[in-house]
């Protein structure tokens, strides 16, 4: 993948390379063809050598010696020009405006090389004659230069092709070279996050550094979204093994009720007696009960784990719901003897619940510590406020929980160790804890071994 994209890179550096090439050429062509239908005639008549040219119609020969007009003198000082005039032997007869350290006399070899070589800086000379009257005009002009050259076309067609060949190659090798070493700063990050992308697929969550440049913000985005993914893959197989142990714990749960309602439904096939078959029918009756209230808690925890229950709230005072609460568990006649204690610091918290679902988390406390305890226990519910929220309480003296147990105490179908002879769907606390937290409170436990255990609860209050 990685030659794959550093060639297509390559491919698209030389194909732009050339098509500018084929555009400068054509570019090219069109200006020489735009150039050759120019007229330039317009222009050509300002330059020094078409004034010199025609300075032969700025002077008349008069008894064979030259008499510049008035028009040529000023067209020789608007120029800021000189004129020398020679004869048949090359002697100087008049001048006009010459420097002094010019000659007064010019061989045929002089004149050749004036016209051919600057003779003083700045200065270009030109050679014109007229009748038996030869003319030196020297013009100073520092944008005009003269070169002799001679040319062999065929040999410079030659050389440009050879040099065009050779540029074409060289231009070619560079851009290579410029294309791969640039290529590779640009796909050596493409690679990478092709690769990030292929181990996402895979469910491989890991981050890469970030480098500064012009993926840095895909880097980022890619690292964002691995661990976004890496947390959401932590969820599911945390909601997968809590799925499987639902399913484990419900199963073996449900086997128990059902081998027993199977056995005694056999028995009571064979009982001597209605006493007998009574009695068989009330252990199916308590086992099908079980098994609903098992099915029901496993479906009531659900819906509090995955917030689809409807709570219907409304303003409580949580003393007087308290205290109510607690009386009505002192008149059922198997709790009447336990010693139940309720404290309130205030008279009035107020907090917005839905009272069903607190009175079972509360009562569901409350029944742990009447279960797991002997009956000599001591229960007191204390209710308070504790930083602007209701803080509630309950209490025992009893056996209490080893340390080791107490972060465990909260999970689904936990069960300490002394509660083998106690009965239940092990979903209670659980599901009491759910019912405090979807109110948007807190509940925690603190535990001391032979001292007994409080329950602590907070709940929002209202304003």
């Amino acid at each position: 993948m990685k030659w794959r994209l550093t060639g297509r890179f390559l491919l698209s550096v030389v194909i732009i390379v050339f098509i500018v090439l084929i555009v400068n050429v054509m570019i090219l062509l069109a200006t020489a063809f735009i150039t050759s239908k120019k007229d330039f005639s317009a222009s050509l008549t300002d330059t020094p050598e078409f004034f010199a040219r025609n300075f032969e119609h700025k002077f008349e020969i008069v008894d064979g010696k030259p008499v510049l007009t008035r028009e040529g003198l000023d067209a020789l000082q608007q120029a800021d020009a000189y004129v020398q005039f020679l004869n048949e032997n090359g002697d100087v007869i008049d001048s006009v405006h010459a420097p002094p350290e010019l000659p007064k006399h010019y061989a045929p070899i002089d004149l050749i090389s004036m016209y051919k070589y600057e003779q003083i800086s700045d200065i270009t000379t030109y050679v014109y004659a007229k009748e038996n009257i030869s003319y030196i005009v020297g013009i100073k002009d520092h944008d005009t230069f003269r070169y002799i050259a001679t040319l062999n076309i065929k040999q410079i067609l030659e050389g440009l092709s050879q040099y065009a060949l050779y540029m074409l190659i060289a231009d070619i090798i560079i851009t290579i070279i410029i294309a791969f070493f640039f290529g590779r700063s640009l796909t050596k990050p493409l690679t990478q996050i092709l690769n990030q992308i292929q181990h996402l697929k895979n469910r491989k969550f890991s981050t890469i550094p970030a480098k500064k440049g012009l993926y840095t913000e895909v880097f980022q985005n890619l690292n964002d979204v691995s661990e976004e993914l890496a947390a959401h893959e932590q969820e599911r197989l945390r909601l997968e093994t809590m799925r499987e142990e639902w399913i484990s714990n419900i199963s073996h749960d449900m086997k128990t009720p059902l081998a027993s309602i199977r056995g005694y439904a056999e028995i009571m096939q064979e009982a001597d007696s209605v006493n007998e078959m009574l009695t068989y029918a009330q252990v199916i009756e308590k086992q099908s009960r079980h098994m609903g209230e098992l099915l029901d808690d496993l479906n009531l925890t659900m819906r509090l784990r995955n917030q689809q229950l409807p709570l219907q709230l409304a303003p409580t005072n949580l003393v007087t719901f308290s205290r109510e609460l607690l009386i009505e568990l002192l008149n059922e006649p198997q709790f009447e003897n336990y010693d139940l204690q309720f404290d309130a610091q205030v008279d009035d918290i107020t907090c917005t619940i839905d009272r069903h679902f607190i009175e079972r988390a509360l009562l569901n406390f409350i029944y742990n510590a009447i279960h797991h305890n002997d009956t000599s226990i001591s229960i007191t519910l204390a209710i308070t406020t504790k930083n602007n929220d209701a803080y509630i309480t309950i209490q025992d003296n009893g056996k209490g929980i080893a340390e080791d147990e107490l972060t465990h105490i909260f999970e689904r179908y936990y069960r300490g160790t002394n509660t083998a002879h106690t009965t239940g769907t092990g979903l209670g606390t659980a599901i009491a804890r759910d019912i405090i937290e979807a109110h948007g409170g807190a509940v925690w436990l603190t535990s001391t071994l032979d001292k007994g255990t409080t329950v602590h609860i907070t709940l929002p209050k209202n304003a």
